[in-house]
């Protein structure tokens, strides 16, 4: 070896690239591009341009899906199975960790403190020095349930059988009267049943409790009660078997069946489920009958009369939760308990690390589901902050969605911070200050859908300024203040709102404009627009939840498109508008209407191969031989919005009230979607304006929208901002709680909430136009929108 000093670098350091080559995955065209390691990477283009698909679907999930092939096949058959990406050669590759904005689950017992496990520290720290002392840590955890019992046990022990009689119990945290949920479930038996009526005749109004099947069968032949008697009529113990009944083994006809009570049994198949995820009428249902009042026994705090009597310093666990995280953060640095230093230093990190990213209005106690986007995506960062990792991918959606001015800031003080230490990070944004601290920018287009996939800039910010791409062109676009504002046609009056934060907030809400409400992240937007706004006839409230469906859902199916298009198409053809439905008649019978065939290889990534009978249209042969202007079914759910609106709106094909749904659907931007793409492949920005289309159709007065420039491109929001504009002008009144300048530039009226986060918000600090607010910047936001204008 030479000792004068190598001059050449060690092959080891020679991977500084992560080289992707011929990627195909969704829309991407063939895209090869190579990204320094160790480097801040943003990923630009229009909405549905392909940069999800570049940085999740082909990198991320590469790297997910290597790692997982490391695991044993027996492992490896209990965890997602994932196929290997479109894509020729991907090589550099580290380490992924994905932090993206899907919504955490809504299970009522998941909250911010189990999500991040700082529930976990405090009942370590309470089951150590808690007074009295009650238990171990399950006896502070509102998911154990406190049980004991005592039987025989039989083991082998010196070659002998031998039975001893043994105690248990466990003492757990759970409240026992909601358990652990904070809520309890109260029923009107009024929209349970008729009384009037009796079982034989239709007295249940439960979905799907019909007595024509094996309800029926089970209700006549149980015995409890007389199934033609009218309910009014049951005893006492009549009634509370129909109603209360614990499951029961019972014989009917030679067959053995269970019988359990309504209640019982609505408890289990309805409220146990998400009730975004509930059928309409399901959901209807469960709307009508079901109230949710806070628990009595617990007063929500989900735990039981134990845990909430053991104390540190007067504090119970129940008080700690139920803190502002700021505050708690405060009341941790206060505790001097050297045997559990470590415990502490680590539960002092983690709180300080939700109020550095801006979530220390939050309390241990939210649950889970009712976090937006944006927060959640922050609480899944809490846990890498500290991490001692280096050389890891980091791989962020849009870290500033639903992030005010002043904490963009912020957020990428924390992005730097992840890079500088040894990683590579890969970020989605469409946010010009986000985009600024890039080291190497990939600007994705030209266009959306078919017309984009491909590579249109790779360089630094200053090369994308210079590009002349769709981005570079837009990057230092700046919406002006509006000469003149409309004037309000009426009020929305909002008097003493005091739902989460709010201070008995007394605001008017002008009608008949264009109004923004503004404010940092946690100052009570959502909580006044939300939380306090009348609700009642004529208020259309589209909110950031996730459109759900399979991949058998489309833009046609979702919008109500297809059922005028299969009626146009029966009536040309003089045959059942069922034949045109890939989930009906008409479903190609070799893959169900499926399109594809999936064949499951067990623990290795199932494959899916297009359907050699219908060649992946998914309908019948003998269905495509029908026509409507020269189109059959298959060709028209495969051309674009804006075709489609061509199609339908004139000549033989002249479908009005299809060509009304892809008239909105163009307005709102997706005239380049096919009518048949699945709902699976639509990115978070087209799945909103989606929602918006639908939900444009209903005649609604006042349109309450949820940050709808959330994953749109700068070129996008100049559209959107000329919709809402088109909507005031109609006669409609549009609320829009939004973070974006221009939106807020553009509006009426402004109604600014704050001054900070948590309980030092909760205030309306400023109501007026847009003008005033730059003319006095008496607040943060209007600081910010000045700066943002050039004034």
């Amino acid at each position: 070896m030479s000792t004068t000093g190598e001059t050449h670098p060690h092959v080891a350091d020679s991977h500084d690239l992560i080289r992707v080559h011929g990627a195909r995955e969704n829309n991407l065209a063939d895209v090869g591009i190579e990204l320094p390691k160790r480097r801040l990477t943003v990923f630009t283009g229009v909405s549905g341009s392909g940069k999800s698909s570049l940085v999740f679907d082909t990198i991320a999930a590469e790297s997910q899906r290597l790692i997982n092939e490391t695991y044993s096949a027996f492992l490896q058959g209990f965890m997602p199975t994932l196929a290997r990406p479109e894509v020729d050669v991907l090589d550099g590759l580290t380490t992924a960790i994905i932090v993206d904005q899907e919504r955490m689950g809504s299970d009522p017992r998941s909250t911010v403190g189990t999500a991040t496990d700082v529930n976990a520290m405090l009942r370590v720290l309470f089951s150590r020095f808690g007074q009295p002392h009650i238990g171990s840590p399950k006896a502070f955890s509102f998911n154990v349930a406190s049980i004991s019992g005592a039987g025989a046990v039989t083991f082998e022990r010196g070659g002998k059988t031998v039975k001893e009689r043994r105690d248990f119990s466990i003492t757990g945290g759970m409240c026992p009267h909601c358990e652990g949920r904070g809520s309890v479930t109260d029923f009107d038996l009024s929209q349970i049943y008729d009384a009037d009526k009796s079982l034989n005749e239709g007295a249940l109004t439960v979905p799907g409790y019909s007595m024509d099947g094996w309800y029926g069968r089970i209700f006549r032949g149980c015995g409890f009660f007389d199934p033609d008697k009218p309910v009014r009529d049951f005893t006492a113990k009549e009634l509370d078997a129909l109603l209360y009944k614990e499951p029961t083994k019972i014989r009917i006809d030679d067959v053995n069946l269970t019988y359990e009570g309504l209640i019982p049994k609505i408890r289990k198949s309805m409220l146990s489920k998400d009730v975004e995820a509930m059928q309409p009428h399901i959901r209807a249902f469960v709307e009508r009958v079901v109230t949710f009042t806070v628990c009595p026994e617990c007063d929500g705090t989900r735990l039981s009369e134990a845990a909430r009597s053991s104390r540190i310093a007067g504090i119970s666990i129940a008080d700690a939760c139920a803190m502002q995280i700021s505050d708690l953060a405060e009341w941790v640095r206060d505790l001097d308990e050297p045997s559990v230093a470590p415990l502490l230093a680590t539960l002092r990190h983690t709180l300080d690390s939700f109020v550095e990213i801006g979530l220390g209005y939050l309390g241990l106690d939210r649950s889970a589901g009712t976090l937006s986007g944006g927060e959640a995506q922050r609480v899944k960062m809490i846990r890498h902050l500290g991490s001692s990792l280096t050389d890891v991918t980091y791989v962020f959606d849009e870290p500033t969605t639903g992030l005010h001015p002043h904490d963009i800031r912020r957020m990428n003080d924390l992005l730097l911070r992840l890079r500088d230490k040894g990683n590579t990070v890969l970020v989605v944004e469409h946010e010009p200050e986000a985009i600024e601290i890039a080291d190497h920018v990939v600007d994705l287009g030209p266009g959306a859908g078919t017309s984009g996939g491909s590579v249109c800039f790779e360089g630094t910010v200053a090369g994308l300024r210079t590009s002349g791409t769709l981005t570079g062109r837009h990057l230092d676009d700046r919406a002006g203040l509006k000469d003149t504002v409309r004037t309000p046609t009426g009020a929305l009056k909002i008097r003493g709102a005091v739902a989460n934060n709010l201070r008995e907030v007394d605001v008017d809400i002008p009608l008949g404009v264009l109004c923004a409400v503004t404010g940092v992240a946690g100052s009570g937007k959502s909580s006044l627009v939300h939380g306090s706004l009348p609700s009642g006839e004529g208020v259309v409230s589209i909110d950031q939840g996730a459109i759900r469906g399979s991949r058998r859902s489309n833009p046609a199916t979702y919008t109500g498109l297809l059922d005028p298009i299969r009626k146009a198409f029966a009536k040309a053809n003089g045959v059942k508008p069922a034949l045109f439905s890939a989930n009906s008649e008409g479903a190609c019978p070799g893959c169900n209407g499926a399109g594809v065939v999936y064949t499951d290889l067990a623990m290795m990534a199932g494959v899916a191969t297009t359907c050699e009978e219908c060649e992946g249209n998914r309908f019948q042969a003998s269905v495509l031989e029908h026509h409507l202007g020269g189109r059959d079914i298959s060709e028209v759910l495969a051309m674009p919005v804006a075709e489609a609106q061509e199609f339908f709106g004139s000549g033989e094909a002249r479908t009005p009230a299809a060509h009304r749904i892809l008239a909105r659907l163009a307005d709102v931007g997706l005239g380049y979607l096919t009518l048949g793409q699945p709902l699976t492949t639509l990115s978070g920005g087209e799945r909103q304006r989606l929602k918006l289309a639908t939900h444009m159709a209903g005649d609604g007065g006042v349109y309450i929208l949820d940050e709808p420039t959330t994953g749109l491109h700068l070129a996008d929001v100049e559209q959107l901002l000329g919709l809402l504009d088109r909507l005031v002008d109609s006669g409609k009144s549009v609320i829009v709680v939004e973070h974006h300048q221009a939106v807020m530039a553009h509006a009426d009226w402004l109604i600014d909430l704050g001054p900070g986060a948590g309980h030092e918000g909760g205030r309306v600090v400023f109501e007026g136009t847009p003008g005033d607010l730059v003319a006095a910047r008496p607040t943060l936001t209007g600081r910010h929108l000045a700066s943002y204008l050039g004034s």
